[in-house]
């Protein structure tokens, strides 16, 4: 009779304070008040089941959403929390923090007038607060990024002009385009999402500005030093199916031709949370083995 009642007590309390204590927790709503973009920016945190409990200092990776999405997209559509739980209990991920930021409708990038300086604010501002904030490892070797569509576009900028920040980066069908594709871009869709980023009223020829040079990953790399490049792992992940495969693609020659070491993937599937949802893990995967190297 003892033994049951022992048996039943380790079913009913022990087992789920087990189950619940390998559980990291996300904890949403925080604000940084950036005098970079004067307001306030919020953002939410993934924290690895033993943060609470113990004194370690943890490898990052700043996870970004895309287009219309916000810090939450990732939680709420991508549910990078249960994934993350799942991964790093049985051990395919190694224990990070995951931080997503909202950025609005920015692209990441300081745009055209400098009214907005979205990149200045994550590098001056927003990195050091996380780093201050939570216990993390400073080291670029222990700093990863991913993101998804504008968050890809995003990854690869931050990777590409500040190579000296990051072990790598993991962009999912990001957005790149090529100078025909914004050339061709509809006048509607242009003065809606790039005319804030790049200038207003521009057609044809006339939109491939130095600004927009400077913030095109396939640009950055054609003209940039391609030896700092390669101090960054970088593992680009596009569906057969994405129409945004184009430019992945472009991305994956130029990188072979400038012989930067990456890996390019390219799943079934199109431009979707599902295809997000079953990448992720494998992209985290990738930045986690930079922090086991030497």
């Amino acid at each position: 009779m003892k033994k049951d009642v022992f048996i039943l007590f380790v079913i009913l309390f022990v087992f789920p304070a087990f189950a619940q204590s390998s559980k990291g927790k996300i904890i949403e709503g925080i604000k940084i008040k950036s005098e970079i973009l004067g307001e306030d920016i919020r953002y939410t945190v993934y924290l690895p089941y033993d943060y609470d409990t113990s004194n370690k200092y943890y490898p990052v990776v700043y996870l970004l959403h895309g287009y219309t999405d916000n810090d939450m997209g990732w939680v709420q559509f991508g549910e990078i929390d249960r994934l993350a739980n799942d991964a790093i209990e049985s051990g395919e991920i190694t224990p990070m923090i995951i931080v997503m930021p909202d950025a609005g409708v920015s692209w990441y990038i300081n745009n055209f007038d400098n009214s907005v300086r979205y990149e200045d604010f994550f590098i001056k501002e927003f990195i050091p607060q996380v780093e201050r904030k939570y216990r993390v490892r400073t080291e670029k070797r222990y700093r990863g990024i991913a993101g998804l569509s504008m968050g890809g576009f995003g990854t690869l900028i931050y990777t590409l002009k500040h190579p000296d920040l990051f072990s790598a980066c993991a962009p999912f069908s990001a957005a790149i385009y090529t100078k025909e594709f914004v050339k061709n871009i509809s006048e509607s869709r242009w003065q809606k999402v790039e005319s804030v980023l790049y200038g207003p009223d521009l057609k044809g020829e006339e939109r491939i500005t130095d600004h927009w040079i400077s913030y095109n990953p396939l640009e950055i790399i054609k003209n940039g030093d391609a030896e700092k490049f390669k101090s960054v792992r970088y593992y680009i992940d596009c569906g057969d199916g994405d129409f945004l495969s184009e430019g992945n693609s472009e991305l994956h020659i130029l990188m072979t031709e400038k012989e930067i070491p990456h890996e390019y993937r390219v799943r079934d599937g199109k431009h979707n949370w599902t295809y997000w949802r079953t990448g992720i893990i494998d992209g985290l995967k990738f930045i986690g083995q930079s922090f086991h190297q030497e």
